[in-house]
């Protein structure tokens, strides 16, 4: 369809067809929070176009900034190209750095001489024009780079040179290094095995300033224009957001590039197939630093530099050159591509697409990444995102809170701790006489971290963890100040240690060593200290023999080992120099040492939250039910000290006509019996069969799928039990085939396909059974990210409220803290209370908002529990739902309702119960 100019507030939004008002409004209000520097929650219900809102709205607002920065500039230049005489002869348009219209040689405001402050004021506006020059001429440019490479083949001749001059060079760099080592002494290690070596440290003191690690690219970064940053949860929801874009009116026009992880981008075999994620990450990395050590060494350190690093040379990526890398930032800029898009296009151009699009991030108008480069700061500053002055949409952002929370969260075990702590020692035995002495001081000190973190957990770090049996049983929470305090390394600068982790690359080093020797290389006079290790780390190998990929080997609990556990482990020093308010330290004892564990938990989110809003021009949270925002209110935007006024709040309704939603809250069942789902009765045998009784009333009258939500997996499997065990679940089957929600999640897409199939072959056939029911569980693979529209979700149930486990100490923790540290509002309840209401009806929201997909679909939804028809409850609904919600005090009229609607929308093939 032909693309179509709506006006909405005065502002002329391209759209692709004519848009809904909601979508109208919605645009108009994102435009208006980008323009005035807002941080705006935005909540638009699945189904309403919210994608599309968000590209047109924010790309309009970036179209119009453009236009208007130009035309300022080109009045600035203008007024610039004048002679700059005093007086009158002054150029209106030009900033004014001084408004004093003194006598000369009078003194200003400023007590400077008139003719100071002139000179002063002229000398700023010429430089501002200079800045306004340069600027034009890198955009200049840039656009003809850009057509240059639109109408040329630059890529597929790059794609095709001969890689011969690569070779030679790579080939004379290790003769010349040959030549260098000789007579450097006899007692050499296996050329393989040096690059294992920790390379000499330096302080900051030693350098007398920081130096900062991930330089390598600022000499090909250009200057960041205005942009857009678009973030989202998935790879598939990023995915499905670029493919709006390129169907958008915007799609031929925007300068977009798409981040992802190396896993995602890598075009090299060699490196791909190393499976892990970690792994992949790790040996990029080492090829990037090899690269790096071969530039920028002062001639009078270079014969001994050269000397170091053929003891530990490494292979560089065939993927890195800085011209290839060039022409593909340049291709990518040219037309909207995602990632697999990317992916083919690095290939051809035998181009590495993870850094060609990190070099396209500066000259890019909308950057498409996932939540966890925006949120954690080390990921985003190698990434090379730049906030400042930029605009930041985070779309379905109804778990931003808890993402947050979980990126900055580290757990650790037993197991880990004691495997890392016999590579390492393992590690120092051997190169020990070959490390320096700073090297050894840091090595020496995470050991001792090790070694006190395993007896602080009340186990023994020369034992086997495996067969440890822990005295003590149960969890303690700490404060980051007592768990150093008692763990006694309190007298240990964890940031020093936490910075020489990430210069010298140790948990790398430890890596090389572990793939090489299996992580077992013990002396004789060790070997029955360690013997009690053989199961639990790989076996010694022959020398000269690879190990197996450790990575692929599995612990008892069937959850992958880590190959270098030190690598998760540095995660845990660095959440540890967290400020002592903001986290916390829980202590879990369980049976033995191996499962036993140490978790930072990361009380302050808007710790993390708080660099964002401050460095961004605006921020934009978005998704399809946000209710309730008092969270993002509270615990997000006002601990990050956003201030009230700044906040703009928008909700729409759902476009759907409001026949075609039936909400009601059930508060009794067919035999009279008040529901009531608490943890206390939700298990006694008549309300299981109350509730049986309900979905057996429902699936006669309800056509197609019917998806029945429990509060946890243990009650669902309790339920089907009991039924199965009564005859319930017989009864069901008569009109519905019954599914479960597996717990595997690659179970899940067979599952559906089954579900769905069954739905289709019912609706076509006819007969007795009418569709199918799905028992799924609230926030689990079913409840978040899954279309159940159409004959899919006809009818969707909530039995219960599902609370979290008020007894977690995390959670409990986690009260204590916001009801310490967020205000009471008169007449409401303390804040922790409230978060643990609005978890509940957070997941609630999530769950109802499967069905529901589009303009010309309907559904019912039922809750089942007398607790949602309490006003602050109903209050916490979506808007959309909450405004025709029924409350229904016996099931008889509640009955009659769903009849009704189900009969009125399907036409009389439903089925009627007998």
């Amino acid at each position: 369809m032909a693309d179509k100019t709506q006006e909405a507030g005065g502002i002329h939004f391209p759209f692709p067809f004519t848009p809904y008002s909601i979508q109208k409004d919605f645009m108009a209000a994102l435009y208006q929070v980008l323009e005035a520097g807002k941080v705006g929650i935005f909540e638009s219900p699945t189904g309403t176009g919210k994608s599309l809102s968000l590209i047109c709205g924010a790309l309009s607002w970036l179209r119009d900034f453009e236009r208007k920065k130009r035309q300022e500039e080109a009045r600035l230049l203008e007024a610039g190209a004048a002679p700059l005489n005093d007086g009158e002869d002054q150029n209106p348009h030009l900033p004014s750095l001084s408004s004093c219209q003194e006598t000369p040689g009078t003194p200003g405001a400023s007590g400077e001489p008139d003719w100071v402050t002139q000179f002063v004021q002229k000398k700023g506006e010429r430089d501002l024009v200079d800045r306004l020059r340069e600027e034009q001429v890198r955009r200049k440019k840039r656009e003809e780079r850009l057509q240059q490479s639109r109408h040329h083949a630059w890529l597929k001749s790059a794609a095709k040179r001969p890689r011969q001059e690569d070779e030679e060079t790579e080939h004379l760099l290790h003769l010349s290094r040959e030549m260098l080592a000789a007579g450097m002494g006899s007692e050499q290690l296996a050329s393989e095995e040096e690059e294992l070596v920790l390379a000499d440290y330096e302080s900051d003191e030693d350098r007398g300033a920081a130096s900062g690690a991930d330089e390598d690219e600022d000499d090909l970064e250009e200057e960041h224009v205005t942009k857009i940053y678009y973030c989202s949860r998935t790879h598939s929801q990023l995915a499905q957001f670029v493919h709006e874009v390129q169907k958008s009116p915007f799609g031929k026009d925007t300068r977009l590039v798409c981040l992802g992880s190396r896993q995602s981008l890598c075009v090299n075999e060699e490196v791909r197939g190393l499976g892990s994620v970690q792994l992949i990450n790790d040996r990029c990395a080492e090829m990037q630093r090899s690269r790096r050590e071969r530039n920028g060494i002062p001639e009078e350190e270079e014969a001994a530099a050269e000397r170091r690093r053929q003891r530990r040379q490494r292979a560089t990526c065939p993927f890195y050159s800085h011209e290839r890398l060039q022409l593909l930032r340049d291709e990518v800029l040219l037309e909207v591509k995602d990632i697999e898009q990317l992916v083919t296009l690095g290939r051809e151009a035998r181009a590495c697409p993870y850094y060609g699009s990190r070099l396209a991030i500066p000259a890019a108008q909308l950057v498409v990444l996932p939540y966890q480069t925006l949120l954690h700061a080390a990921t985003r500053q190698a990434a090379g995102v730049r906030l400042q002055g930029q605009v930041v949409v985070i779309d379905e952002a109804h778990n931003l809170i808890d993402t947050i929370t979980g990126v900055h969260s580290v757990e650790v075990s037993g197991s880990q701790l004691c495997q890392a702590h016999s590579q390492l020692l393992q590690y120092m035995e051997r190169y020990g006489k070959r490390l320096k002495a700073k090297n050894l001081m840091y090595v020496k000190q995470i050991l001792y971290l090790l070694e006190k973190f395993v007896t602080v957990l009340g186990g023994n770090i020369k034992q086997n963890p495996n067969t440890q049996s822990l005295s003590q049983a149960g969890t303690e929470l700490k404060t980051i100040n007592d768990f150093l305090f008692q763990s006694q390394v309190d007298n240990i600068n964890l940031f020093k240690v936490r910075r020489y982790c990430e210069r010298s690359m140790i948990s790398r080093k430890l890596l090389g060593f572990t793939e090489r020797y299996g992580a077992v290389l013990t002396p004789s006079r060790e070997q029955p200290r360690l013997s009690g290790f053989q199961h639990f780390l790989q076996s010694l190998q022959p020398p000269g023999t690879k190990a197996p990929a450790a990575p692929a080997a599995e612990g008892e609990d069937g959850a992958p080992r880590l190959a270098s556990p030190l690598m998760h482990i540095e995660g845990f020093l660095a959440a540890l120099t967290t400020a002592n308010q903001d986290g916390r330290v829980i202590l879990s004892h369980q049976g033995s040492l191996s499962q036993s564990s140490l978790k930072f938990l990361l009380l302050n989110p808007a710790m993390h939250f708080a660099q964002v809003v401050k460095e961004c021009r605006a921020v934009v949270i978005a998704g399809g039910t946000m209710q309730p925002v008092s969270d993002f209110r509270e615990q997000l935007l006002a601990c990050a000290g956003v201030e009230a006024e700044r906040v703009v709040e928008f909700s729409c309704g759902h476009v759907i006509p409001p026949d075609n939603i039936l909400p009601l809250v059930v508060c009794s069942g067919p035999s009279s019996q008040q529901l009531d789902f608490t943890y206390q009765k939700r298990e006694l045998p008549h309300m299981m069969d109350e509730t049986g009784r309900i979905l057996c009333n429902l699936c006669n009258v309800v056509p197609g799928g019917v998806v029945c939500f429990f509060p946890s997996y243990e009650y669902q499997r309790q339920v089907h039990a009991h039924w199965d065990k009564s005859g319930l679940l017989a009864r069901l089957a008569v009109r519905k085939r019954i599914f479960q929600e597996p717990k595997r999640a690659n179970q899940v897409e067979q599952v559906l396909m089954e579900y769905s199939r069954c739905i289709k072959h019912c609706s076509q056939a006819g007969g007795t059974v009418t569709g199918a029911l799905l028992l799924s569980v609230v926030g689990g693979k079913m409840s978040e990210g899954i279309n159940f529209s159409d004959n899919l979700g006809r009818c969707v149930v909530m039995v219960g409220m599902p609370y979290p486990n008020i007894r977690s100490p995390e959670l409990q923790e986690k009260m204590a803290y916001l009801d310490q540290t967020l205000p009471r509002a008169p007449g409401q309840a303390p804040p922790g209370k409230a978060l643990v209401e609005n978890l509940c009806m957070k997941a609630v929201n999530q769950s109802i908002g499967r069905a529901i997909r589009h303009q010309k679909d309907f559904a019912s939804i039922v809750l089942l529990d007398h607790r949602y028809a309490r006003p602050p409850v109903l209050a916490k609904l979506p808007a959309w739902i909450r405004d025709r919600v029924q409350v229904k005090a016996t099931f008889g009229p509640a009955f009659a309702a769903l009849r009704t609607f189900h009969r009125e929308k399907s036409g009389p093939s439903v089925s009627l119960p007998t």
